[in-house]
């Protein structure tokens, strides 16, 4: 068994935690079944530990649409809060090497690369936001675009007084609060 594989126990254990998760939250996936996303799912078992590396951060994986063009489905991570172990840490690794002192665990980017995951954009966490309130209390890193990176700034969004703000910081910067949802196709 590789890093990347789960064992029987571990796989069994995750897809009873995801189609309960499913058929508790029907709403994000209106006329799929979880028959089909389960077979999807044993025959891409890299994926499924993907999704077992956003469960064990707190990322409460679940599916929120289908892509008809591609035939995957789309996993994001639906937590009430930026998960808990995806926390301060800044956005990427420029900025995590640009910091001399107080340096991060990790970045935003690094983790969802090492998770096989990507983090959300813009528009995918507003989506998000219509299945539920999402980061009430916390916010999340989304991809930043390049010309607003190269200045050194990144984006993080969060959900306050029943809007979704999108807001910056340099990308150097990390608070408790503030971690990243992760997407996955499978």
């Amino acid at each position: 068994m590789t890093n990347r594989e789960l064992s029987p126990e571990a796989i069994e254990g995750l897809l009873k935690t995801l189609k309960g998760r499913f058929e508790k939250n029907t709403n994000r996936h209106e006329d799929l079944l979880w028959t089909d996303v389960q077979a999807k799912l044993e025959a891409n078992l890299e994926k499924l530990w993907s999704l077992g590396e956003m469960e064990k951060t707190g990322g409460e994986p679940d599916v929120v649409g289908y892509d008809k063009k591609t035939g995957e489905y789309i996993f994001i991570d639906c937590s009430a809060e930026s998960p808990k172990g995806r926390r301060s840490i800044c956005y990427d690794r420029a900025a995590l090497d640009s910091r001399k002192e107080h340096k991060p665990a990790n970045s935003a980017m690094d983790m969802a690369a090492d998770m096989g995951v990507e983090l959300l954009t813009e528009e995918q966490y507003r989506k998000l936001q219509e299945f539920g309130n999402f980061d009430l209390k916390t916010s999340s890193w989304v991809i930043t675009p390049a010309p607003i990176r190269k200045l050194g700034g990144a984006l993080f969004c969060d959900r306050r007084y029943d809007t979704v703000f999108v807001y910056h910081n340099g990308a150097e910067s990390y608070y408790g609060a503030r971690g990243f949802r992760g997407l996955l196709r499978v």
